[in-house]
């Protein structure tokens, strides 16, 4: 298996012979990326393909895995002395006048920190993405703290990464993990890790593998216990370094990278709401930050760009679509993720309005932002937008069904086509948005969250609602019922119910059976109420962010809705009088 379109050369370092794959123009900033234990090369084929159109992209196998040779004997040819040597030739190769920006998953995360700690390396290295892999020698010192003195939190922390790391005592043991991946594990390791990791079936790994991890153990036995005993007191970095952490990781615990700060004069963090093989799951997620990370270096900045919104450490570069984006909640929930360094995919009815919420959140924060128009009532266009973002941007990683229209009036005056235009909208454009985008979550595998809008109007009824009352009340049985399904898949489902909040809506409720004059005097009533009330759209999205760090399933918004909503359960008598009350318009 290769990485597509790359161009293969071979590049001789010492007693090997490397594999090495380009994509991108030679003439961009040039970016390695570093493969980690038991994989090859072509695990970053989807990250790869996504950073090529912006930069020198570079792929190599490590010694004695994929097309690269083998050191002979196996025995002491791992030694991170050795990969560094292997990482100059390669970096000397293609980009012999330029530092290069390094990027590592797993042990070739582990591979990184040395190459950017060690002081031959200095002025090859633009900057340094690690992932899912630490320094031996900051991990050293981690576990040195927590031994010399220790406190409960400590001791905690030093036994769950133990039990974390059971791999690594395996790995020590002599023959036995050459016989397992040469025979039974080499064949059930893809199946293992779809159904662990929930990996996309893609035709990854190489039919080398059990060469490359029976190879690959010596990686551990040539350096694990030598760098833990004695870690070099000098591992400082000398170049800017992103650490994205995946918080389901299930072999690292993230308590490592806790003193990282005093080891990195320059470092960016990112969290992940994933599992450990990440450029496999997350790629356009991935190529995002790397992209942002590599660009803030390459422009000269002393430091590197980072979020630091209310909310940036948990969704940073992940990708939102929020409908009804062009106006009120919406355009408030898209400006807060932006805000958050999220990617934000705006979508409304109104290019013109879908468009100018689009480029407002790029210059709020959000590292990429597209507009795109539908009518979320139309099954085909919602089929055919969530088809065009999978392909072109992404799996969701949060989705947000906001849009909806108001429908006053009463229901005797209510025609059938009144009844179809807000259920068409407010709860078919909803079951749209989570069949669709939900599906793409949930084979994905790696979690989410989904949001719909609903209303204090789902559980407080009143004469003059009839409609939106119930399609709201839909919406939020809906996300009940949505949530129990989509819990045992990491997906997470809430439904946000906000009462009185001064937003475009009103103006442009319909209410049925009366003149177009009547309307137009209750549309202009309505607006000056909520005017008059003036609660902010801008609470509702802050709301919604808390709500999916909280996974919250239910949230009330303001005041009026949370005492409505407490009502509901302990007297709701109460609200069946007030519905039948004459709304003041």
């Amino acid at each position: 298996m290769t990485v597509e379109g790359a161009r293969e050369r071979r590049v001789r370092s010492g007693d090997v012979e490397l594999c090495v794959a380009e994509l991108g123009d030679p003439s961009w900033p040039t970016v390695v990326l570093v493969h980690g234990y038991p994989d090859s090369k072509e695990v970053w084929s989807g990250v790869a393909a996504r950073l090529a159109d912006r930069f020198h992209v570079v792929l190599y196998d490590v010694r004695g895995h994929g097309r690269s040779t083998a050191p002979q004997p196996l025995r002491g040819g791992f030694t991170l002395e050795k990969l560094t040597d292997d990482f100059l030739a390669v970096a000397h190769a293609v980009s012999p006048d330029r530092p290069v920006h390094l990027v590592g998953h797993d042990w070739g995360s582990v591979q990184g920190w040395e190459f950017t700690t060690v002081r031959r390396t200095e002025g090859r290295i633009a900057s340094f993405t690690s992932m899912s892999g630490p320094s031996l020698d900051h991990f050293g010192h981690w576990i040195d703290r927590r031994v010399k003195r220790p406190t409960p939190r400590r001791v905690g922390q030093l036994l769950g990464q133990g039990a974390k790391s059971w791999y690594v005592y395996a790995l020590h043991t002599p023959v036995l993990p050459e016989l397992a991946w040469r025979g039974p594990l080499g064949r059930t390791w893809p199946r293992i890790l779809e159904r662990v990791e929930h990996l996309p079936r893609d035709g990854y790994p190489t039919s080398s593998l059990p060469t490359d991890a029976a190879h690959g153990a010596w990686l551990y036995r040539d350096n694990v216990r030598a760098r833990l005993r004695r870690p070099r007191g000098d591992a400082y970095a000398h170049a800017p370094v992103q650490l994205i952490t995946p918080l389901g990781d299930a072999f690292l615990s993230e308590r490592l990278y806790d003193e990282l700060d005093q080891w990195v004069p320059q470092l960016t963090r990112r969290t992940l709401q994933a599992r450990h093989w990440i450029p496999r799951t997350r790629p356009d997620q991935l190529a995002s930050w790397i992209s942002e990370f590599v660009t803030s270096v390459e422009g000269g900045r002393p430091e590197p760009v980072t979020v630091t919104g209310k909310y940036a450490d948990r969704f940073g570069g992940q990708l939102v679509l929020v409908t009804g984006a062009g106006s009120g909640i919406g355009r408030a929930t898209a400006y807060a993720f932006a805000e958050a360094g999220a990617r934000v995919v705006a979508v409304d009815r109104d290019p013109e309005s879908a468009t100018r919420t689009a480029e407002m959140s790029r210059l709020l924060g959000a590292p990429e932002a597209w507009a795109e128009t539908v009518d979320v009532s139309d099954e085909q266009a919602m089929e055919k937008l969530a088809a065009k973002v999978a392909a072109e941007y992404g799996v969701l990683d949060v989705l947000v069904n906001n849009a909806g229209i108001g429908l006053g009036g009463s229901f005797l005056d209510t025609t059938p086509a009144d009844w179809k235009k807000v259920l068409d909208v407010n709860l078919w454009g909803v079951i749209h948005g989570c069949r669709l985008f939900g599906k793409q979550m949930a084979e994905r595998g790696q979690g989410g969250h989904i949001v719909n809008t609903a209303s204090a109007a789902a559980y407080q009824p009143s004469k003059a609602l009839p409609a939106y009352s119930t399609s709201k009340a839909a919406v939020l049985m809906l996300s009940e019922c949505l949530r129990a399904e989509l819990a045992g898949q990491g997906i997470g489902v809430s439904a946000i119910c906000p009462g009185f909040v001064n937003t475009n809506i009103t103006s442009t409720a319909r209410f049925a059976g009366v003149d177009a004059a009547e309307e137009k005097r209750r549309q202009k009533k309505s607006a000056r109420l909520y005017g008059l009330r003036n609660y902010p759209p801008e609470k509702v999205a802050d709301a919604i962010l808390r709500a999916i760090v909280r996974n919250e399933a239910v949230v009330p918004v303001t005041p009026e809705a949370r005492g409505a909503h407490l009502l509901s359960r302990l007297a709701p008598g109460a609200l069946r009088a007030i519905a039948r009350l004459d709304p003041p318009l």
